[in-house]
């Protein structure tokens, strides 16, 4: 025993001992400021100098080092250019960099050049519509160049799709600086617990199970005190002995080493009473959410998945969050459903029951829930050189545990970046209907008898991402039933679907005009003696101090209703929020003069209004939350919040005005929902002022309800 304590202490110091002799990095280039200095720039690709991160219209760039970074995609990929270095002596056996972009070895690339002749070169990931504009580390081992010089040139001479090149943080070593690090576990606790400090360098992660990959993420992972612990659900693989291997864990390896099985989460003690944290619009416990995916009730559920980054505070890592309700308010996380594989990121997309188990994916005496999403290629390292295509997986025990159907794709690439599948069962027709998001602001419609096959019917110019198609009736009226088609904006139309093509009515009509809605759907498999149609929307809205990102707006029922302008959506909120009503105060038939607030000292913290106000010759009139006014104008009949307007008419001379207000959202109903204003608004305190007012000539507050919400928490 005492042998092997020597020898593992002698082993330990020598490699002290090596680390300690080792040449200092000699830094090539940072890029950190404004101009590329004595850097020659050919063509407009580089720009002016250095990108402060992602450039317009880019996707989200990640990776790189410090505020800067060569990005080429300045104005586009139709740029082109190079970027050729001053001579520099090759000192060390290692040039690292960090690389991203365009794959094209010829036209998006990095060249090492020495006596004028290319020696080494390196590309980015990317050569398949989506993909990523990460940053990874790449080396080339130059020992046999130590003493020469040399110059890099940087390349961009593509104008097609990834048709520009990404580098950072050029540095000799005489070492790689990619450092795998690997951690057996035997799986004895419920969750894997890893520390996350926003802005940490990223580091990409996998568990596997031998040479099998069954989780791979992205994470910025702490190397200190951290931001936050989210967690790995270990589950699944109770009782294996399994690796978590790091890609590039930093030379401080004390994240990676904090890393640890638990059976809660850390700090979960603090879940849902977080300064921020929104008290009756969902959240997810941890990291980033948006579009709200999957939406379908079963057996007294109400099922909410949605597009979810379990380990940081940004987008990235998409995978479908699952949370269930009873009641449209309380929400209980189920734990993240379906995952990142092979095939790509888990992009948005629907579920449905299949109650006539088309699928033949039943196994008990339940009918399963059938998810149909995008796998997103090319969007992690999992799947680089996979494109966009759909596939479904299935629960047979009301949505605890899912299987990935073995058969993925069930459909191919069609275009693109094609995405966000909407399926759901056409009576008349006997078969399913899935409305697929092609480029180019176009929507197409296939039919399918098991969810495996689709069969292309039709094509529409409409509108960009998300399609939702469903049918309601106007003015309550069955008998004058309309089928109605948006996009993630909320921009609709009215018009008629048989099963195979949809004929608008209409031309596109505006329905949120809120700075807080993107990407909505409504609820499958809503009872018929029920007979609603409910919407949820992402929210988006968010603070960087918080442990979690973004909100999903409160759900509300759509209806038809005719009116001068013609058949148009209606929205309110879900009669169910009275569940959380508890103080009420009421006022009626108040004068107010202009500049005045008849209410006094009125405060309140969570909130549901109702007000009624006659203008008359008023000006203006509204509410004001918090210094946050909510005004109607009378000259132009318009509706305004912050920086966000909606033409409004008076009714029978009266405006009536119904407010949800939470700690970082305030949504606005407008006579009766004909107009619908969610605006995303950050509280700093949690007691807000809650005032009437009148401008220009007194008006009449005909009627004031204010009930004062508890959590659903």
């Amino acid at each position: 025993m005492k042998r092997r304590v020597v020898c593992f202490c002698v082993a330990a110091w020598a490699a002290c001992c090596a680390r300690a002799m080792a040449a200092e990095d000699v830094l090539v280039a940072d890029f950190e400021s404004d101009t590329y200095g004595n850097w020659q720039v050919v063509g407009e690709a580089f720009g002016p100098g250095p990108a402060e991160g992602t450039l317009p219209n880019q996707m989200v760039v990640s990776g790189y080092r410090g505020a800067r970074l060569v990005n080429s995609y300045y104005q586009g990929d139709g740029t082109v250019g190079t970027l050729t270095s001053p001579v520099f002596t090759i000192e060390r056996k290692c040039l690292n960099f960090l690389i991203g972009g365009g794959g094209y070895a010829s036209t998006t690339c990095m060249n090492l050049l020495v006596d004028n002749a290319i020696r080494r070169t390196a590309t980015g990931p990317n050569r398949q519509p989506g993909g990523s504009e990460r940053l990874r580390w790449q080396h080339w081992d130059v020992a046999d160049l130590v003493g020469k010089t040399a110059r890099i040139q940087i390349v961009d001479q593509r104008t097609e799709g990834w048709g520009h090149i990404n580098v950072d943080h050029i540095v000799q070593s005489d070492e790689p600086l990619v450092s795998e690090r690997t951690m057996e576990l035997h799986v004895e606790k419920r969750y894997l617990n890893l520390p996350v400090k926003n802005g940490a360098p990223k580091v990409w992660m996998r568990l596997r199970r031998g040479d099998e990959i069954l989780r791979e993420f992205e994470i910025e992972l702490a190397q200190d005190e951290p931001d936050f612990w989210v967690t790995l659900d270990l589950r699944p693989f109770s009782d294996e002995t399994l690796t978590l291997w790091a890609d590039e864990a930093p030379k401080d390896t004390s994240g990676f080493d904090s890393i640890v099985q638990a059976d809660a989460l850390i700090g979960a003690e603090d879940l849902y009473r977080e300064r921020f944290r929104p008290q009756f619009h969902f959240s997810s416990q941890r990291g980033w959410n948006n579009d709200p995916n999957g939406m379908v009730y079963y057996e007294g559920e109400y099922h909410l998945f949605y597009q979810h980054n379990p380990y940081g505070w940004n987008w990235g890592n998409m995978t479908w969050g699952h949370a269930v309700s009873r009641d449209l308010v309380h929400w209980t996380e189920l734990g993240d459903a379906i995952h990142p594989d092979r095939l790509g990121t888990i992009f948005s997309g629907s579920a449905v029951v299949d109650e006539k188990n088309s699928t033949g994916f039943k196994s008990g005496d339940e009918s399963p829930i059938v998810c149909v999403f995008t796998s997103a290629g090319g969007t992690n390292p999992w799947s680089q050189g996979a494109p966009f295509t759909q596939s479904i997986a299935y629960s047979n025990d009301r949505g605890r545990t899912w299987t990935v159907y073995d058969g993925n794709p069930v459909q191919a690439h069609v275009n693109g970046a094609n995405r966000d599948p909407k399926a759901f069962w056409h009576e008349a027709a006997g078969q399913w209907v899935i409305v697929l998001y092609l480029d180019d602001h176009r929507m197409a419609f296939y039919t399918s008898k098991d969810l495996k096959s689709w069969e292309f019917q039709s094509e529409l110019k409409c509108f960009h991402e998300c399609p939702e198609l469903f049918q309601l009736p106007v003015d309550g009226d069955e008998t004058k039933a309309k089928w109605v088609l948006y996009g993630a904006s909320g921009e609709y139309f009215v018009g008629e679907f048989d099963g195979k093509a949809y004929t608008p009515d209409t031309e596109a009509i505006r329905y949120n005009y809120g700075n807080c809605f993107y990407a909505s759907q409504t609820f499958n498999n809503v009872p018929a003696e029920d007979g609603r149609r409910i919407q949820i929307a992402w929210g988006r809205v968010g603070r960087p101090d918080m442990p979690f990102n973004q909100q999903m707006d409160f759900p509300v029922e759509l209806t038809l209703r005719s009116t001068d302008d013609g058949v148009r959506l209606f929205a309110k909120p879900v009669r169910e929020i009275a569940l959380l009503h508890e103080n009420e105060r009421a006022w009626k038939d108040v004068d107010v003069a202009p500049d005045a607030n008849p209410l006094g000292d009125v405060h309140g913290v969570l909130l549901d209004i109702h007000a009624e106000f006659t203008p008359g010759d008023a000006a203006e009139v509204g509410l004001d939350i918090a210094g946050v006014a909510i005004t109607y104008r009378t000259g132009d009949h318009t509706l305004a919040c912050k920086d966000e307007s909606a033409p409004l008419e008076l009714v029978d001379g009266k405006v009536r005005l119904r407010v949800l207000v939470d700690r970082m959202s305030i949504e606005i109903f407008a006579n009766d929902g004909r107009v619908y204003m969610p605006m995303g608004h950050v509280f700093e305190e949690d007691s807000k002022s809650i005032a009437v007012f009148a401008k220009g000539a007194p008006a009449r507050l005909d009627a004031l309800t204010i009930h004062e919400l508890g959590s659903a928490w």
